[in-house]
């Protein structure tokens, strides 16, 4: 049995693709295959799962050594099982910079390309008979990453070959492109239910910026000034987070999908610092606005200074 997720604080990409190469595997290259995930889905793909009528895939917490995985949505061991260079690793298939770390036990496929989301990917692997005999709900989780993960289009990380196979995914289901996304967003718009700690890691990653560590948070949200209201207490959470996860600094990036523009949290000098130098924005007060600001790969990542 081959065993399937992508990374820690599972999103629809990393949760959805698993189940679809899942289903790539048993179904098309006979090989006996599950879907898992390494934690509870966030809102937006718990709704995507219910919509095309999947349970959520069994929660990982441990591997056994030698245990045969295959790795999608990220490449980075830092989002992955403490153990996992004890796995067997036989693939691995994502969109994100290659990170480096990790040390399989033979040669394997290694697929990252420049697109917006894995399931672009793993259509574009995808060869007769599999295209034909893909259901409609697998074609529904294909779609459903694409929409969560350009934001309906608007994240630059969108290439042409995710609008193309979205619309038409779309066409084949009989779906609204941006009806559908709008209900995908007002699910990840739901958070009333998270504790602040919660809402601080449900999608987030850690990354390492001139040996300071940041944990740079993302919410993303058709009503911004929902998680506004809690501004104070998500602010008061961010030090205990820290310390509870071995980071310096806590990053909170609200991110308007309508409105294209971003809003960071800043509770104190350090990440008032670092939103200037980083931005070349100037901070007055306790948040931010950055202006077309959407993406955590492409835009905020890429220019984070300590």
């Amino acid at each position: 049995m081959i065993k399937i997720f992508g990374h820690t604080a599972p999103d629809t990409d990393a949760t959805c693709s698993a189940l679809i190469w899942a289903w790539y595997l048993n179904e098309i290259a006979k090989k006996p295959a599950k879907a898992c995930v390494l934690g509870e889905p966030n809102t937006e793909a718990a709704f995507v799962l219910k919509r095309w009528g999947f349970e959520t895939p069994e929660i990982l917490t441990d591997l056994a050594d030698g245990e045969k995985v295959v790795i999608v949505d990220t490449n980075n061991p830092a989002e992955l099982p403490a153990n996992i260079g004890n796995a067997d690793i036989r693939q691995i298939i994502d969109h994100h910079l290659l990170c480096g770390g990790l040390t399989t036990k033979g040669p394997i496929n290694v697929t990252i390309r420049p697109v917006a989301a894995t399931a672009t990917v793993m259509y574009g692997i995808m060869r007769e008979p599999a295209l034909d005999q893909m259901p409609d709900n697998i074609k529904g989780l294909v779609l459903s990453c694409i929409l969560s993960d350009t934001l309906e289009f608007r994240s630059p990380t969108t290439t042409p070959r995710d609008v193309s196979l979205a619309h038409r995914l779309a066409k084949d289901l009989g779906l609204d492109v941006k009806e559908y996304a709008a209900e995908m967003f007002a699910a990840k718009s739901d958070i009333s239910h998270f504790s602040d700690a919660e809402l601080l890691r449900l999608d987030s990653k850690v990354f390492e910026v001139d040996n300071t560590k940041f944990r740079v948070s993302v919410l993303e949200t058709t009503s911004p000034q929902t998680v506004m209201s809690r501004k104070t207490s998500l602010m008061d959470s961010m030090a205990a987070v820290a310390k509870e996860d071995g980071v310096d600094q806590v990053l909170l990036f609200i991110v308007d999908i309508l409105n294209e523009a971003s809003t960071l949290l800043i509770p104190n000098d350090t990440v008032k610092s670092v939103a200037e130098k980083s931005f070349g924005v100037t901070v007055n007060g306790d948040t931010v606005l950055l202006p077309g600001v959407v993406s955590r790969k492409k835009q905020i990542i890429p220019n984070l200074k300590a």
